[in-house]
């Protein structure tokens, strides 16, 4: 299958484990398997006994029963494990999408989002945000990108760059033009559960539309990327069939290490969500406070969930060559927005990590350097 590099991650590869200040990244504060582990009293000793053969394909019943948790009309048997959230997404591009389909994606997007469904041939239209509206989507553009041929929609809310979160009603109106027609949703949430005010805590797509696929992973809200585990959920029982039977031909089952401590991870999901977002609020403080010192430099969204936001530049620059010198120059590394195919005046800034003020230090002191001062 030909597909077109990914741009996100090429531009990760030099700088992600050799810069001093990730101040770009999507993802909250891992923590060490023994911290993880001291969360329950016997939960070393039982990860000690752990059985190091396969695992069950659909994903171990225990983690199952947790996830299923997370949704209100979810039984575990309509959860599927996978080895982290981008095999789920190629899984649902290649089995569920055939060439001469057509897709709606919002965007800007993760690129997997969408490129693997054009490696297979199927046909993309960008269901854009609209950034002087707080990022948000518009259900009438959507109706008129809506083809005779178009097999899915795909959304992303919590967003990723931007921190959007549509409404309720806006999710109900987008189910209902969905449901008219007969066409998927594929909701990524990998998101779910760090929204900054309770009452905009969205149900799950899988939870109010029959023919949603909803997507979850343990690397974002619970910051725990290393243990590589994703998964979908859907009531679609062909759906979901058609999924298992693909996953054959990647990872088959999961690693039983980490499946143990996603379970275990899952069982104190409270206690990890508060945690990541006791960091998000103080984070986002700083940046609040940041961001209105270089009003006139940056344009700055606030997000409502996540870690992530996207700022536009007021000033003249090659946003790319921007993020570069910044890392060599201070060691740090914003993510520029031309990894999403924006334009050239974006960047995302990450904030779900304990380092974020002294990064942002960093971040200043470079601006001050270049003469780009409040």
């Amino acid at each position: 299958m030909p597909i077109a590099p990914f741009k996100l991650e090429r531009f990760f590869v030099p700088y992600e484990h050799t810069t001093r200040y990730l101040l770009g990244s999507s993802d909250c504060q891992a923590m060490s398997i023994g911290e993880l582990l001291a969360l329950e009293p016997a939960a070393a000793e039982q990860f000690h006994q752990t059985w190091l053969g396969y695992t069950e394909y659909e994903g171990d019943p225990a983690l199952r029963d947790e996830i299923a948790t997370h949704y209100t009309q979810i039984a575990p048997n309509q959860v599927l494990v996978y080895s982290g959230a981008e095999e789920a997404i190629f899984g649902f591009m290649q089995a569920l999408l055939n060439a001469g389909d057509h897709l709606v994606v919002h965007m800007p997007s993760y690129q997997s989002l969408y490129e693997v469904a054009r490696g297979v041939g199927c046909q993309v239209s960008e269901w854009m945000a609209d950034e002087p509206n707080g990022w948000a989507l518009d259900l009438n553009a959507l109706r008129d990108l809506i083809q005779p041929n178009t097999r899915a929609v795909v959304i992303n809310c919590p967003h990723n760059p931007t921190g959007y979160l549509m409404s309720a009603e806006d999710q109900a109106a987008l189910v209902t033009l969905l449901r008219e027609r007969g066409i998927l949703l594929f909701s990524d949430e990998v998101y779910r559960g760090l929204e900054y005010d309770p009452a905009d805590h969205l149900p799950a797509a899988c939870d109010v539309y029959e023919n949603a696929v909803s997507l979850g992973v343990m690397s974002k809200a619970y910051g725990l990327a290393g243990l590589r585990i994703g998964w979908i959920a859907t009531r679609n029982r062909q759906l979901f069939e058609a999924l298992a039977a693909f996953k054959d031909y990647t990872s088959i089952c999961n690693s039983a290490p980490s499946e143990f401590l996603a379970t275990l991870a899952l069982r104190q999901r409270a206690h990890l969500l508060a945690r990541n977002l006791g960091i998000i609020h103080a984070n986002l403080a700083l940046l609040d406070a940041f961001f209105t010192d270089y009003a006139e430099q940056f344009v700055w969204q606030r997000p409502k969930a996540g870690v992530i936001a996207f700022p536009r530049i007021r000033f003249e620059a090659d946003i790319e060559a921007f993020c570069v010198d910044l890392i060599r120059v201070q060691g740090v590394m914003l993510l520029p927005g031309t990894c999403f195919f924006y334009g050239n005046q974006h960047f995302r800034v990450g904030f779900g990590r304990t380092n974020m003020p002294e990064a942002l230090t960093q971040f200043q002191a470079y601006l001050h350097a270049k003469g780009i001062a409040p």
